[in-house]
């Protein structure tokens, strides 16, 4: 079976070691130097559930490169950073944060050395065409949102736009023991403190776009954490990297044998960090249906791509929505709302069952 994958991202080269790992030969083809390599700033956070899939059917993680973290607090600034929700797991962890690079870099080494992984660079808009009309491709599975792939074959879609510049840094702060994350829903936006290290800590923040001032300058963004660190003695602050944030649901998943794979598929808000692991889940999905029709005798062919999205695509969207309802319900202004709502979660905090509910969500999502 040949594999043809397109886009140069962790969603593609994840997705290229677990087929090689069956055995299945995969061209990689991409269109320019990941910007994953020399980004030292951006970090993931991996679920229990998708760590341990990952270790057992991708590629082991060297331990050095994964920080654990047992405790999640929520906070909302309106009320003088009110905890208003806490999740912890007695001596288990919950999560694990990975910087992009360090993961990007040991999925790129391993495959390089694999002699059923090619990669071709994408020269021009003709490579795509002769992409798509390769006879010798069984699946064709496109990584990348944004190329000719995307807006040719998957440009309907359930689409929001939030207004939203996340900002991404590292702040070097006095040691801590540091296994807590901490997400504060503040006026301009929520932010999210994740720990990587005893004296690093990776922070996302969400700012909404004002009509005086689309970005935050550097000294600005800077003003902004302190204001709102409530738990670090910070040393410094790097520079920071930004993305826009959107909403993004496809109305179709493939066509013909050509299957959507990865942001391509869904796109959402940060604040929960669920986009990558809503990923892996789907490549479990994949593996499974490639097992099945092996296991079977059955060609795997572009029928498989229909039974993914039947799979896969009510389940994506619903998990979705609901992190857009959770960005929704704290950005919601009015304040009786505010005081109620606030109160209604605390007493789900305080439900043992609940809890574990919202634990097992972030974990495992719907389909697992």
């Amino acid at each position: 079976m040949n594999v043809c994958l397109v886009g140069n991202n962790l969603t593609s080269l994840a997705l290229a070691k677990s087929l090689i790992n069956k055995k299945i030969k995969v061209t990689m083809y991409y269109k320019k130097k990941s910007h994953y390599i020399d980004n030292n700033i951006r970090t993931i956070g991996i679920s229990l559930n998708n760590i341990k899939f990952i270790q057992n059917k991708i590629i082991k993680i060297n331990k050095f490169f994964l920080w654990d973290i047992n405790k999640i607090e929520i906070y909302d600034e309106s009320k003088s950073y009110d905890k208003v929700l806490n999740f912890s797991e007695f001596k288990k962890k919950l999560f694990y944060i990975i910087k992009n690079n360090q993961f990007y870099k040991l999925l790129y080494n391993d495959l390089e050395k694999n002699i059923n992984f090619k990669k071709k660079k994408i020269k021009n808009s003709e490579s795509y065409k002769k992409i798509i009309n390769n006879p010798n491709y069984n699946l064709i599975i496109n990584c990348d949102s944004k190329n000719e792939i995307s807006k040719k074959y998957f440009s309907k879609k359930i689409y929001k736009n939030y207004n939203s510049i996340a900002y991404v840094a590292i702040i070097n702060h006095k040691k801590i023991k540091n296994k807590k994350a901490v997400q504060i829903f503040t006026k301009s936006g929520p932010v999210a403190f994740l720990p990587i290290s005893e004296t690093n800590t990776s922070v996302v923040c969400s700012i909404k776009n004002s009509r005086k001032k689309k970005k935050f300058s550097q000294k600005e963004f800077e003003e902004f954490i302190l204001s709102n660190n409530i738990e670090y003695e910070i040393k410094n602050i790097t520079k920071f990297d930004t993305f826009k944030l959107e909403f993004k649901s496809p109305k179709n998943y493939f066509f013909k044998n050509i299957l959507a794979f990865g942001d391509g598929l869904h796109q959402i808000h940060p604040l929960a960090g669920q986009g990558f692991n809503m990923t892996i889940r789907d490549i479990k999905v994949l593996l499974d249906l490639i097992n099945d029709r092996q296991n079977l005798g059955l060609p795997i062919d572009e029928t498989i791509n229909e039974d993914f999205e039947n799979q896969t695509k009510h389940f994506n969207f619903l998990f979705s929505s609901g992190i857009d309802f959770i960005f929704e319900f704290f950005n919601f202004k009015n304040y009786y709302f505010k005081y109620y709502s606030n109160r209604l979660l605390k007493n789900i905090n305080k439900n043992r069952l609940l809890s574990n509910l919202f634990i097992k969500f972030a974990d495992r999502g719907l389909n697992n």
